[in-house]
C-alpha cells in the first residue's frame, strides 16, 4: 500500500458534522462498494485548488488506484460521505471508477455449463 500525505483539512473543524460535507446527500449516482477502486485519470493541479479540503484529500489520494475502504479510513471520513463525495467527482469526470464484478452481467447458462463440467471433471 502507498504511502499518501496527510490531507490538508486543516481549514475544516474536526466538528462539522458529515452530513454537512455531503449537503445532507446520501445517495449517489454510482454503485460504489467498500471494494470499488478509483484513480484520477489526468491529474489537475489548479482543480485540485478549488474543491472543499475533503474533495481534495480524495482527489490527491485517488492519483493512484486506491479504494473506498482505505480513503475512508486514511481521511478518517466515513464510508457514506468518501461515496457521495467519489460519486460528486466522477460525475464531473474528475475521478474514474473501475469496475467491480458486480457491474459485469453473467449468463446463467454458460456459468451452469462452467460448473457442470467441472463437476464432471472433478469426478
Amino acid at each position: 500500500m502507498a504511502t499518501h500525505p496527510q490531507p490538508r483539512t486543516e481549514n475544516r473543524s474536526s466538528r462539522v458534522r458529515p452530513y454537512a460535507l455531503t449537503g445532507g446527500r446520501t445517495r449517489t449516482r454510482h454503485q460504489l462498494l467498500v471494494e470499488t477502486m478509483i484513480s484520477v485519470p489526468d491529474y489537475d493541479a489548479d482543480f485540485a485548488e478549488t474543491l472543499m479540503p475533503e474533495s481534495r484529500a480524495v482527489y490527491e489520494q485517488a492519483r493512484t488506484p486506491v479504494s473506498l475502504a482505505e480513503l475512508s479510513a486514511s481521511l478518517t471520513i466515513p464510508l457514506g460521505v468518501i461515496r457521495v463525495l467519489v460519486s460528486d467527482l466522477a460525475a464531473g469526470g474528475d475521478i474514474f471508477i473501475h469496475p467491480t464484478g458486480h457491474s459485469y452481467q453473467y449468463d446463467h447458462t454458460i456459468l451452469e455449463r462452467i460448473l457442470d463440467g467441472l463437476n464432471q471433471f472433478s469426478a
